[in-house]
């Protein structure tokens, strides 16, 4: 991280109600790589209906307008705050749909620019992305899907996202209200949070977890709870409390962002400000704290599966009720947007032998990023995702390969769609792998 530039002591713009005194960013100066800022919506009516002072509507709009990008990927409500769709927005008046957060949105983004985007080729789309997301959109870059290049990825910190069906029911089982009463949910400081009726109501998520309700169980391993392969790694983690929904602390990850953040700030569409020496730090702690939970969870949810032999009778066992419906397939980032390999090898048979679920283990082998989407979307309710994530840990620890985290390519994981490569490795692949 680049030295944080303290840029001259001025008043916090008046605009930004309760904001006190603070460092402030002058219109024109440059932002790089590394740097740590406040942002804001200069305009009222985004900054009243986006998170934490709508510095990202702001920023994805401005984009739009600017032809920095010709369309907008993002989240928007569908009927309620437990649905979840995304939507490509060409239209700058059309962004503000975006705004605000929808914890109960479980979609992963990456596989729609290669199933529907044409992989962004010839069109520059600005995403905003949780970290899965831009993990998913890195295997989906690796494999030739997505021209990464025409991305714009804004990330969101995420401590993790709960199911719909598990969100409503703790809001009547745990708060006791009609979920379709709820206003607003939103999760900071370790407590989820609605809003029913003006009034603010909140819980702490450990205790939520240790009634059974909570987040998903993917979620609680993941450790990528700040995407820095994104441009721009935006959240409420650090905002000083005075500012906390006011503002939104955004770490600038490429010169890509910065000079987002910079022209963004020039034009008057983003107030920008500089976070002190202290709230730099909590948000460090508040990261350090959650990615230590998660080493917690993986290591009680993996040591059950350490040895082969108790691994492969949980793999056995746990798969016995598949249908053999693909889903597992078609929505994980590491695999090809194509189902055929595993009709073709295995046709007819259901449930399917254990092969058809090797297979695709060999496939996606130590580029699993953890999503947690085969698991959610399986209508079966198989831990796919545990059994992933336990062996491309194994195999990451082993070839020292860390999955989405940038465009270095897997180890072990297939990397030719399987449509068109060969039946068997070339002799000078198995060479290779003979020799690591």
């Amino acid at each position: 991280m680049g030295e944080l530039k303290m840029r001259g002591k001025v008043e916090m713009v008046a605009e930004v109600e309760g904001a006190g005194k603070g460092e402030v960013i002058d219109k024109g100066e440059v932002v790089v790589k590394g740097d740590m800022v406040y942002a804001w919506a200069r305009d009222p009516s985004l900054r009243k209906r986006g998170e934490s002072g709508g510095a990202i509507t702001a920023l994805l709009k401005f984009a739009l307008e600017e032809g920095i990008v010709d369309a907008v990927l993002g989240v928007r409500r569908g009927l309620d705050l437990y649905d979840a769709r995304p939507v490509l927005i060409t239209d700058p008046g059309e962004v503000e749909e975006t705004a605000g957060s929808i914890h109960g949105g479980t979609l992963l983004l990456s596989k729609l620019f290669a199933k529907y985007l044409g992989g962004a080729e010839g069109l520059k789309i600005a995403a905003v992305m949780k970290g899965c997301d831009v993990m998913g959109t890195f295997e989906q870059a690796k494999r030739g899907m997505v021209n990464i290049d025409n991305l714009l990825l804004i990330g969101l910190n995420c401590g993790g996202s709960i199911a719909p069906a598990m969100m409503r029911r703790m809001i009547i089982e745990v708060f006791g209200v009609d979920p379709g009463t709820v206003e607003k949910e939103t999760i900071h400081k370790g407590r989820f949070h609605i809003t029913v009726g003006g009034e603010r109501r909140a819980v702490r998520i450990p205790e939520l977890e240790e009634r059974g309700y909570g987040r998903r169980e993917n979620c609680k391993r993941c450790k990528m709870k700040v995407p820095r392969g994104a441009d721009l790694a935006c959240g409420n983690w650090g905002v000083k409390e005075e500012l906390v929904g006011e503002a939104t602390f955004v770490e600038v990850c490429s010169e890509r962002g910065g000079d987002l953040v910079e022209r963004a700030s020039a034009a008057g569409a983003i107030g920008v400000g500089v976070p002190d020496g202290a709230c730099i730090k909590a948000r460090k702690r508040r990261e350090d704290m959650i990615v230590n939970l998660s080493d917690e969870e993986e290591k009680e949810e993996f040591d059950p599966l350490k040895g082969s032999r108790d691994r492969m009778r949980f793999i056995i066992e746990e798969t016995a009720p598949c249908i053999k419906c693909y889903a597992c397939v078609e929505v994980c980032p590491a695999l090809f947007n194509t189902t055929g390999p595993y009709m073709t090898a295995f046709p007819g048979i259901v449930p399917p032998g254990i092969e058809f679920h090797l297979t695709r283990y060999a496939h996606v082998a130590d580029s699993c990023i953890n999503c947690g989407q085969c698991e959610e979307l399986c209508p079966m309710d198989i831990p796919n995702s545990l059994i992933m994530h336990a062996i491309a840990a194994d195999l990451q620890e082993l070839y020292g390969y860390k999955a989405g985290e940038d465009m270095s390519r897997p180890k072990m994981a297939l990397m030719k769609d399987p449509k068109s490569a060969p039946t068997s490795p070339p002799a000078e692949d198995l060479l290779q792998l003979r020799l690591r």
